[in-house]
């Protein structure tokens, strides 16, 4: 943002400059965390359920922050600090408009990605097929709120070509706003499923809210959705482009020529998605791709003794239970060890899911079941197999796991972030070491 100056950067936040000099540079970075103020940075004082982010200005100046976003109560008690000082009614809203000011002086390409599973590696993916030719930020980490999307937005560089952003939903209203801000070109809905059935209560609810994206979208914008996917139809709007992906889609196969370090039919169903959405900004990628999917989203993890683990515990649902499911069937090729912990926020039909999950790792010829939770546990019964464990928890999985698994077994460790199941994977990492 140092292209801008300190008077454009007050304007695009829709505040007032109350301190410094208006012609100078704009930040480097942003930052909501005062800790991480320095020469260069941009604190923005967010208020919070805890404390007010804005109470901790003073220390960020006198850190040596090139300035502060704050409050207007905040604002009142520091023109005499050094360094650029902006009022705004709301600091929330002050970050969203400026994120979306920047997006719009930098020109670039806008993709945006949403759906109940895969979001994050349809995210990776897509960026990997952009980078070879373009300038290209992507969101990181869980940067896909109200507040990680607008700081991945002023985090991109002038020269920025694309930007890939990831929306999460908890509710109501959350896609709009961080569609508002980001304007997308190209708006991915990877699925819809039963997530947030707790806040939302039917899937339909949930097509809705994640459907925001679309129907906030720009006319003449591009709608990548999947196939056959009733619930999305009554959300598709006649002034944009739609392409669809997957078996019976406008894009149903990957094309000869393209290879992607892919195995299992989900990612490739993430990665026909992918492909859409970036010739709808120009890009035709060829070759072989280099791809880095985000931590804790099935990585696959070849330990010293021929062990495969699959660490998929970043998050769980019905939908991503199914693929990861699927994915341990097709390419396990000794025994198929399911480490599976409760699937949290599925509301009043939570234990019936439970037991679909189970039915699914009996489909899936799961040889060995380690339930971790309570809501896991109904799976047990379902599978009906007989090497079963029921644990309570991830410390006393990570114990049971590590006695169970023998050379050979691909271990898949699955369950919502809640539960904490990373432990399970990082305590086989530790003791068997990763092959060399």
């Amino acid at each position: 943002m140092t292209g801008w100056t300190a008077a454009e950067l007050a304007e695009a936040a829709g505040g007032r400059l109350v301190a410094g000099d208006p012609a100078g540079a704009g930040p480097e970075r942003v930052t909501i965390d005062s800790r991480e103020a320095g020469p260069g940075t941009l604190f923005v004082g967010l208020p919070g359920e805890t404390h007010d982010g804005g109470a901790f200005a003073a220390d960020a100046l006198g850190a040596g922050a090139w300035g502060v976003l704050v409050g207007e109560s905040h604002a009142a008690g520091l023109e005499g600090q050094p360094g650029v000082v902006i009022a705004v009614a709301d600091p929330l809203r002050g970050l969203a408009d400026a994120a979306a000011a920047w997006r719009r002086r930098l020109g670039c390409a806008v993709i945006a990605i949403t759906g109940s599973t895969g979001k994050t590696s349809t995210k990776d993916i897509t960026a990997a097929l952009l980078r070879p030719s373009r300038r290209t930020v992507a969101t990181t980490g869980n940067y896909n709120t109200e507040i990680g999307l607008p700081l991945t937005i002023l985090g991109a560089p002038d020269g920025t070509e694309a930007l890939v952003l990831e929306m999460a939903m908890r509710g109501v209203g959350q896609i709009a706003e961080l569609t508002r801000i980001a304007d997308p070109d190209v708006g991915i809905i990877v699925n819809i499923g039963p997530v947030h059935l707790e806040l939302l209560g039917t899937v339909e609810n949930i097509a809705a809210a994640k459907s925001e994206l679309i129907a906030d979208m720009r006319p003449g914008t591009v709608a990548v959705i999947p196939a056959g996917e009733p619930l999305l139809d009554p959300h598709v709007r006649e002034d944009h482009e739609v392409v669809t992906f997957g078996p019976g889609g406008q894009l149903d196969t990957l094309p000869d020529g393209l290879s992607l370090p892919i195995t299992s039919r989900h990612m490739e169903l993430n990665a026909l998605a992918a492909l859409a959405a970036v010739r709808a900004v120009g890009v035709e990628p060829e070759g072989e791709i280099e791809l880095q999917i985000s931590g804790l989203r099935g990585e696959r993890i070849v330990l010293g003794d021929g062990v495969v683990v699959i660490n998929d515990c970043y998050n769980a649902n019905p939908m991503s239970m199914r693929a990861a499911l699927a994915d341990l069937a097709e390419s396990a090729d000794g025994r198929r060890v399911a480490v599976l912990g409760d699937m949290l926020e599925l509301g009043p039909d939570e234990r019936r899911f439970h037991a679909e999950l189970g039915a699914e790792a009996r489909e899936a010829a799961v040889d060995v079941l380690v339930t971790v939770g309570d809501l896991a546990r109904v799976a047990g019964p379902a599978w009906g197999g007989d090497e079963l464990s029921a644990v309570e928890d991830a410390a006393q999985a990570a114990t049971v796991v590590a006695g169970i698994v023998e050379p050979g077994d691909t271990v898949l460790v699955k369950g919502s972030r809640g539960v904490g199941l990373e432990i399970v994977a990082e305590e086989l990492v530790a003791e068997r070491g990763r092959a060399q």
